[in-house]
């Protein structure tokens, strides 16, 4: 037998490489807002013990549980998701982990899970059913987003502390769950931008934002750009300390804050438009600040 040779500490060395490579091209986008809180969440100690539960749930059952029935993307299964799959992932220069169509009773519309060396994508069908190719690339790109600014472990922890919270220590789940919703918040407008950068298309972008938040069901009886127009009237009611217990920014303030970015100097170079106006990094970062400040 010819012998193989594997040096797990060059292993190790070369996945942390790829880590930090992945992390080095999302910051280049992401929101310096939400940076600033992730470097924040390996001291907060509830969201370190959800993150080793999460991890031992992930490599033990959940990531079968989660695939039973799904239909992972190939050129010959549900084609259409993995052209979108491929697009995004040379538009963001990130190499896609396996994409999964979900069956259309799955609650899930769109979700990166897993582990930062083991995540995978889920997309349901009915939200592919829902969407066009240019807006299913935006939704593609949103969720790798999060695999390209290494969000996917907090992501993961965040949806079964939410989901099963009976498989964590009782003590353990309020704390964590404010703490990575208060994250997640901030990490919408990272991968917002992310699937901006996927599409190049400002329209199709925010017509896959509001068509997922809204649900296949309710998008498809909606007139999306009639919606858009009305979207900013639709702020004042809100309640903004009802916010503190959602891991979604309001969709108003998400279109706001992507808006902002389509009019950035890198979003601007990136796809040739004027840069007389462009506004710089911190400027965008200032208003979006503004923009999602729940006080």
């Amino acid at each position: 037998m010819v012998g193989v040779d594997f040096d797990f500490a060059r292993y190790v060395a070369y996945r942390r490489g790829m880590i930090e490579q992945r992390a080095r091209e999302g910051g280049a986008y992401a929101y310096s807002g939400e940076r600033k809180v992730r470097r924040t969440l390996g001291a907060a100690r509830p969201v370190t013990l959800a993150i080793e539960a999460t991890t031992r749930l992930w490599k033990s059952a959940a990531k079968d549980d989660l695939l039973a029935g799904a239909t992972r993307a190939t050129d010959q299964d549900v084609p259409r998701l993995y052209r979108a799959q491929h697009a995004a992932s040379l538009s963001l220069a990130c190499p896609a982990p396996p994409v999964y169509a979900l069956p259309a009773e799955s609650s899930i519309r769109a979700q990166a899970v897993g582990t930062d060396d083991d995540c995978t994508l889920l997309i349901g069908a009915d939200v592919i059913d829902a969407l066009t190719d240019r807006e299913l690339v935006a939704v593609v790109g949103h969720e790798l987003g999060h695999v390209q600014n290494n969000h996917v472990l907090y992501a993961t922890a965040l949806f079964y502390l939410q989901y099963s919270s009976a498989l964590f220590v009782r003590w353990i789940v309020q704390p964590a769950v404010m703490t990575l919703q208060a994250w997640s918040r901030r990490a919408e407008i990272t991968c917002d931008r992310a699937a901006l950068i996927a599409t190049r298309d400002l329209d199709a972008t925010l017509s896959a934002m509001v068509k997922v938040a809204l649900g296949p069901e309710r998008a498809a009886e909606t007139d999306v750009q009639e919606y858009l127009r009305e979207l900013p009237k639709t702020q004042r009611g809100l309640s903004k300390y009802g916010e503190l217990f959602r891991s979604y920014p309001y969709l108003p303030k998400r279109t706001q804050a992507l808006e902002l970015f389509a009019k950035s100097q890198f979003y601007r170079k990136l796809t040739g438009g004027e840069m007389g106006e462009a506004l710089s990094a911190e400027d965008v970062d200032t208003q979006v600040a503004d923009i999602l400040s729940v006080f």
